[in-house]
């Protein structure tokens, strides 16, 4: 194993959802020509306390200095290594309807590292469509072209009804971890990542807090 990966720390999930909240900032800071920023400066434009933020930047191991702060070049390159947006991961989309289409659409998760370079779908219509670039294959093909394009992550954005079914099939033909933007609770095998981003569950939360600020 190599000592670097044995050594690196490894943060709780609340302190990783937090670190891109970090980068984003600290990218603004960037385009902006801004040199330096403290904890403090971070706590106040994305409210998140400034001594969270000093503890979650310590498994970077970069430390800020005294009235001076972080160095926002180091900052970001440092983020970026460590959350891994800046290697490419290929993925391939299980469901090619329009929110699966949307996703490979959106070039903008390259720049996160996410390089989605095949779809895959049972619909005859949209099977041989080819998506900025990203072509469409019939589900049967999934095991050979997954192992082709050496993809590790699946995204799942078939109907809910299918996908259990989405998911078997993924880590069968050799997937290691899924996104699942459906609003079934997907079981997997151990040794399996899975991250589920549920919009329906979102939407829940907003109509509710929603109804109750109009009380």
């Amino acid at each position: 194993m190599n000592p670097a990966t044995e050594l690196r720390p490894i943060p709780s999930e609340p302190t990783l959802r937090r670190l891109p909240w970090y980068l984003a900032y600290v990218s603004l800071l960037k385009s902006q020509g801004v040199g330096h920023i403290s904890s403090t400066a971070i706590s106040k434009e994305i409210n998140v306390d400034a001594s969270q933020i000093a503890k979650d930047l310590s498994v970077l191991r970069i430390k800020g200095k005294t009235r001076i702060g972080y160095q926002v070049d180091e900052l970001e390159q440092a983020l970026g290594n460590f959350l891994g947006f800046t290697a490419s991961h290929k993925a391939v989309m299980m469901g090619v309807g329009s929110l699966g289409a949307a996703l490979i659409s959106d070039r903008g998760l390259q720049r996160f590292g996410l390089d989605v370079v095949a779809g895959f779908d049972t619909d005859p219509s949209i099977i041989g469509n080819v998506i900025k670039g990203v072509p469409v294959f019939d589900v049967s093909e999934l095991p050979v072209r997954r192992k082709a394009y050496d993809a590790e992550i699946g995204i799942i954005a078939v109907p809910v009804d299918h996908a259990q079914q989405a998911a078997d099939m993924l880590v069968q033909a050799g997937v290691k971890a899924l996104w699942n933007f459906t609003p079934f609770r997907i079981s997997v095998p151990p040794g399996v990542v899975i991250e589920n981003t549920s919009i329906y569950a979102d939407l829940a939360v907003i109509y509710n807090r929603l109804s109750a600020c109009r009380r």
